[in-house]
């Protein structure tokens, strides 16, 4: 007796909604390209030259995800804004070398394919792509069957960037009495979302309609605020900008010291920056105090440039100019015995 034939679809991996799926990212693609694209979508491996305008090119390269935000996503189906998310995590954290993305790639993996769902989450990288100037080159779509739950996915996002070698910011200059420059988030961004939800589930019904003049949805899930093009501006106009951190997990309290050479702090003031209704009610619902606020959430501030007292001005005008809301949090001190990082 012969056996029905069994097809991959059978197995439950559809060939052609992943034909049709790269049939609509293609144009999104395309909007995203730049100088020394060789070779994109569609290869088994995407070509990409290091611009001649640079000397000696370091490449700076960096991988995220989105956490547990996804999970939120899932629930009320807002998919067109992670993968906003997605790029931000990687090209943030390029950017704080001194570097300029030059291209993404993502990872986007499912049990069974839903075309309309990864359109606008792909969507999503592209438009991420085209706000930091950097190519999506390529990726990868999984369809595996049985390694997710309906309805769920996951993403991974790569970047690589490059800086001049004389340019790389590694906070090796920063020193006493240099300004702490914050960057304004646009919202959680996409960190403490184990602790977002369990605020969400302490609310029950009681959520508030609207945070920050955006509907109660939409101000949780506002995606992360891309810095590219404003800073790397202002890293073209100022050199004495001497360091920048990306405000991700651990907050404020464990990322500015990754830039800070030994035996000397950040000093921060507290009230320096607005506090908007989003992290109070987060931090209202969880009952916490300000340092597990600082050390979860970004708390406000996105983005920190350090800067030399001198230019701190100008530095805050460019960026301002750039459309970046802009507060001095802070100044640059000895550590002694203290943390790298205090607010008061």
């Amino acid at each position: 007796m012969n056996p029905t034939p069994l097809s991959y679809k059978d197995a439950g991996v559809d060939i052609d909604a992943g034909d049709a799926l790269v049939e609509r990212i293609k144009p999104l693609a395309k909007r995203t390209m730049r100088e020394g694209v060789l070779a994109g979508i569609g290869g088994f491996g995407a070509l990409f030259e290091v611009p001649k305008r640079y000397k000696e090119p370091v490449l700076v390269s960096g991988t995220d995800g989105v956490g547990t935000k996804l999970k939120l996503a899932f629930e009320w189906n807002m998919h067109d804004t992670v993968g906003i998310d997605l790029v931000a995590m990687s090209v943030n954290d390029v950017l704080v070398q001194g570097a300029e993305p030059l291209f993404f790639l993502d990872y986007f993996a499912c049990g069974k394919l839903d075309v309309d769902t990864a359109a606008a989450v792909i969507g999503g990288i592209a438009r991420g792509c085209e706000l930091s100037g950097c190519a999506l080159i390529g990726g990868e779509t999984a369809e595996m069957p049985g390694m997710y739950p309906a309805g769920e996915y996951d993403l991974a996002g790569f970047a690589v960037g490059a800086v001049e070698k004389s340019k790389i910011l590694a906070g090796q200059d920063v020193q006493d009495g240099d300004v702490v420059l914050g960057l304004a988030s646009s919202g959680v961004h996409s960190n403490g979302f184990s602790l977002v939800r369990k605020c969400i589930e302490r609310a029950g019904a009681d959520l508030p309609a609207t945070l920050d003049g955006k509907p109660f949805r939409q101000a949780i899930m506002e995606p992360t605020r891309l810095y590219v093009k404003p800073v790397l501006a202002a890293l073209a106009q100022h050199p004495g900008i001497k360091a920048l951190a990306h405000i991700t997990g651990g907050g404020l309290l464990e990322n500015i010291p990754r830039v800070l050479p030994e035996g000397l702090a950040a000093q921060l003031r507290h009230g320096s920056w607005p506090r908007t209704e989003l992290f109070a009610w987060l931090q209202r619902t969880a009952a916490i105090g300000d340092h597990e606020m600082n050390r979860t959430f970004n708390n406000g501030i996105g983005m920190v440039v350090v800067v030399a007292p001198a230019e701190a001005q100008a530095v805050a005008a460019t960026l301002r100019a750039a459309g970046e809301s802009v507060h001095e949090i802070g100044r640059i001190g000895p550590r002694g015995a203290g943390a790298a990082v205090t607010v008061a």
